[in-house]
């Protein structure tokens, strides 16, 4: 996929979780091969992501001819108690204003000081 970062080791704001979501929300269609190269994860780490997300309840999916088409229960409240009330529409949300600020803007480097 074009646009993808280097991988990177340490610490991060975002979960895998999180980044697999928001892969599926920008494609909802998305072959495993594909979102795992978006993430930077392994295709099994993928599997496993999306089997939480579907018994967890936030994702579930249909078979469409070869692939999978998955839906995403957007009114679902995030796990976290420090994120009570908080919705998977509104992580995606914020996910996407993030993406769509990025893409408009030229990269710089560091934002701001």
């Amino acid at each position: 996929m074009e646009g993808v970062p280097a991988p990177h080791t340490g610490w991060t704001f975002l979960t895998n979780h999180a980044r697999v979501l928001a892969a599926i929300a920008d494609n909802r269609s998305a072959r495993i091969r594909d979102i795992a190269a978006h993430c930077r994860l392994t295709e099994r780490a993928v599997q496993k992501i999306i089997s939480d997300l579907e018994q967890d309840g936030y994702l579930s999916h249909t078979r469409a001819g070869r692939g999978n088409t998955y839906r995403i229960e957007p009114a679902k409240v995030l796990r976290h108690p420090a994120e009570a009330g908080l919705t998977v529409a509104a992580l995606l949300s914020l996910l996407a204003e993030d993406e769509a600020g990025r893409s408009r803007q030229p990269e710089t480097g560091a934002h701001g000081a």
